[in-house]
């Protein structure tokens, strides 16, 4: 029996596929070198954007025309709005199975991947994300755990390690002595990490950072650059408190490269506010950006707003920055 894992959406998505494909090697299946071929498909979904849930809605009525008819699972973030709303929506998938049931019951189903998930769920509630409903609520995993595998991906021929959480810099007891903890593992050559928030990249952590593995690349999303549309965000921070901590940042560490996430066309977002966000980003001098037009997610507190910016002025926005940051001439 054949599987193929479809994964949409950001590296913790990744970590997970990777932990669904060692339960499926578990069970003596083998990886389908494409879609195709599988008898069975399981699609790692994002909610982040719902263009993501648009693809994944594609993609199923495309694999539905196949003569093939694999079996289709459905799992990851998308599973926040409920099976009984899913099934309406997506009635010709076979199942609706959350993450937690893929996972690996022994240590030795640990894929080769340099992806390690330090946590999981976030506590933030940003008004347009639904991150802690699809993921739940922060929870760090165990410190000695986290090292104990990152020796064990050395032991098999890892020597660069990604590690990942929705808020890395919240990791429990401490991330600043995480970083320090791997960096001292014998066989390591590279860290890096995924995601940071400016409001809590402590003194601690930057510090941390100068050491010589760690990655000098830093991705610390900014979202915008108008302090009145941030609040509607609840971004806990002003644009002066983050070109202040850019700037102590690479004062600490001068190689230091950053890239930033921004919203485009946020409820109520003038032509007034988005210059402020150009504006932040030419002070910034950011290496690359993930720009996304905004979309409005059910449940979440800015869905409850009036999404008043036409489609148009989000996609003429979105270039601007894109030219701007990703496109320099």
């Amino acid at each position: 029996m054949k599987y193929f894992i479809k994964t949409y959406g950001c590296q913790m998505n990744e970590a997970d596929s990777e932990k669904i494909a060692a339960w499926y090697e578990k069970k003596g299946w083998h990886r389908a070198k494409n879609i195709n071929e599988a008898d069975e498909i399981v699609i790692n979904t994002c909610s982040v954007r719902e263009s993501a849930e648009h693809r994944v809605m594609g993609l199923v009525n495309n694999l539905l025309r196949t003569t093939s008819k694999p079996r289709i699972i459905l799992t990851g973030c998308m599973l926040y709005h409920g099976i009984t709303t899913l099934k309406q929506k997506l009635p010709r998938v076979d199942e609706f199975k959350p993450i937690k049931e893929f996972q690996p019951k022994t240590k030795d189903q640990r894929p080769m991947t340099n992806l390690v998930s330090i946590m999981e769920g976030c506590n933030n509630f940003c008004s347009y994300c639904v991150v802690p409903y699809a993921r739940g609520r922060e929870k760090s995993r165990p410190f000695d755990e986290i090292i104990c595998e990152v020796k064990e991906l050395v032991k098999r021929g890892t020597k660069d390690i990604m590690l990942l959480g929705q808020n890395v810099n919240s990791f429990k007891p401490s991330f600043a002595k995480l970083l320090k903890e791997v960096h001292k593992i014998p066989g390591i050559k590279g860290i890096s990490f995924m995601t940071s928030n400016p409001w809590d990249l402590t003194d601690d952590i930057i510090e941390a950072m100068k050491l010589p593995k760690i990655d000098r690349y830093l991705h610390l999303p900014v979202q915008s650059g108008d302090d009145d549309i941030l609040q509607k965000m609840n971004r806990h921070y002003t644009t002066k408190h983050y070109l202040t901590l850019i700037k102590k940042i690479r004062q600490a560490i001068p190689d230091i490269q950053i890239g930033t996430d921004i919203i485009v066309g946020f409820p109520g977002e003038t032509e007034e506010q988005f210059q402020h966000t150009v504006d932040l980003c030419k002070k910034a001098m950011f290496v690359k950006a993930y720009i996304a037009k905004y979309s409005p997610r059910p449940r979440t507190v800015a869905y409850k707003l009036k999404d008043d910016v036409l489609p148009a002025e989000k996609k003429r926005r979105w270039q601007i920055l894109e030219k701007l940051i990703n496109k320099k001439l």
